[in-house]
């Protein structure tokens, strides 16, 4: 081998091993991030339980805005301040 192709080896190497260690941080950040925020909504929602707030608001708060459960909720909600200040 002539002195370019092992330059041209070492620099492919190198890429692919730093493309490699790019690609692991990020799926363990990305890990990392889902299963911290799974345990603080936990937390939360057991925080909201013992002050007896509706743990199903504590659970909307942190769900996307397609969620099925959270936009009933949210619609139920709605319809029950509809009602509260109708008899006002």
């Amino acid at each position: 081998m002539n002195t370019k192709n092992i330059d041209l080896f070492k620099l492919d190497s190198t890429f692919i091993i730093c493309l490699t260690l790019v690609l692991l941080a990020s799926v363990v950040g990305l890990g990392y991030y889902y299963v911290t925020d799974k345990t603080l909504m936990a937390k939360n929602i057991d925080s909201a339980i013992a002050k007896g707030i509706d743990p199903l608001s504590v659970r909307c708060s942190y769900a996307s805005s397609n969620d099925l459960i959270c936009v009933a909720f949210a619609a139920s909600a709605q319809s029950h301040n509809v009602a509260t200040i109708a008899k006002k």
